[in-house]
């Protein structure tokens, strides 16, 4: 048996192995489920470099990911921003229209100041695109590191370290850059999202008022129509779920009146519209007994809540992008092909699940997860 002395020498050793990282930054800019499945490997990071510096640079409009609404994006960690000590953001789309304006010329040079000024030892591209390989070149990190097989091959031309990814989804793929970071395994922790105390309790109000307890989130939408199950078939699950005593909310976002419309009609009465903030969904969420969706961000959202999901995928692969570290069924056709083709119509395959089989495996997650 080892003794205290040997046990402590061992625990200092391999503590003098392990990296001394101070500052990193994260960059991955968007797309609200890309961002989400970016999470848990900063969060290992986080658990590995506990007293780091880490910054994250993000497209605005997904910044409520990472810090709640109207909060402070830089300073002590806390409930409203767990995760990150400074959310630096950009707004890309936004500036290629005006960038030679005085006011966008003005807002770069302040997000690149501020960048700088953070001194970041590294910085970790987990989008794989040559427009965030270039960003986190310009940090000014003397090491930048991204998948040796990123998303956009000429990506890899801006990086110090070309990591082999490894695993099929794409978190696991996340965690083994992160893993190579830290220099030792990594597991995949429970990821805390921005809470903010006014929104919770408002969202409390919000569903009493409504008098809803035991509720179901349903979200038609998704990137584009060939992931998106027909908005009708959503409601009928809606109004089969309140014959078994479960409400629906049909969670909806800017563009998609006219899915929400649809859906609503067709439960007859058995599910209400819902849109909000990022930050209002977070709490919604939250809340959720299930949550049914395609191949989009609020899918990714509920699971990383650790809310049960119902997920129905039609072109994407699940074993890539599918719900992860929640109870959940996936639904897909045999006959659905793999591909990222952005076709407006609905995937022959995605129109073969029928609202049976949605219905039955929310049914069967629900007697599961009953207290």
């Amino acid at each position: 048996m080892q003794d205290a002395s040997t046990l402590e020498l061992a625990s200092d050793l391999k503590a003098r192995s392990l990296p001394k990282i101070d500052r990193l930054l994260i960059v991955r800019l968007s797309a609200m489920g890309d961002v989400i499945h970016t999470l848990p490997a900063v969060h290992a990071l986080r658990e590995a470099f506990p007293h780091a510096m880490i910054g994250w640079l993000i497209e605005e409009r997904w910044a409520d990911l990472l810090c709640a609404s109207g909060w402070p994006r830089r300073g002590p960690r806390t409930p409203q921003r767990p995760l990150v000590d400074w959310v630096h953001t950009v707004r890309l789309t936004d500036w290629r229209k005006s960038l030679f304006t005085l006011p966008t010329l003005q807002q770069i040079a302040t997000v690149w100041n501020d960048v700088r000024e953070a001194r970041y030892e590294i910085a970790i591209d987990l989008q794989g695109a040559i427009r965030s390989a270039v960003l986190a070149r310009w940090s000014k990190a003397p090491a930048v590191y991204g998948a040796a097989q990123p998303r956009e091959a000429p990506a890899s031309l801006w990086y110090t370290r070309r990591v082999v990814t490894r695993g099929a989804h794409v978190i696991d793929q996340n965690l083994s850059v992160a893993e190579t970071i830290a220099q030792r395994e990594l597991t995949a922790p429970p990821v805390a999202l921005p809470l903010d105390p006014e929104v919770e309790s408002r969202t409390d109000q919000h569903l009493s008022q409504l008098g809803v307890s035991h509720f179901a989130i349903l979200n038609p939408g998704a990137g584009w129509g060939a992931k998106r199950w027909p908005a009708e078939r959503y409601g009928e699950v809606a109004r089969r779920l309140a014959e078994n005593g479960i409400r629906s909310l049909i969670n909806y976002g800017p563009g998609e009146e006219q899915l929400v419309n649809d859906a609503v009609a067709a439960s007859l009465g058995a599910a209400r519209p819902t849109r909000g903030s990022l930050t209002e969904l977070i709490a919604l969420t939250r809340r959720a007994r299930l949550f049914i969706g395609g191949d989009t961000g609020p899918t990714h959202l509920a699971s990383a809540l650790r809310v049960p999901v119902v997920a129905i995928f039609g072109p994407t692969d699940p074993a890539r992008n599918g719900p992860y570290g929640t109870r959940s069924v996936v639904l897909r056709s045999p006959s659905s092909a793999t591909t990222h083709a952005r076709r407006s119509e609905p995937d022959g395959g995605l129109l073969e699940i029928s609202t049976d089989a949605v219905v039955a495996a929310a049914l069967a997650l629900l007697a599961e997860t009953t207290p």
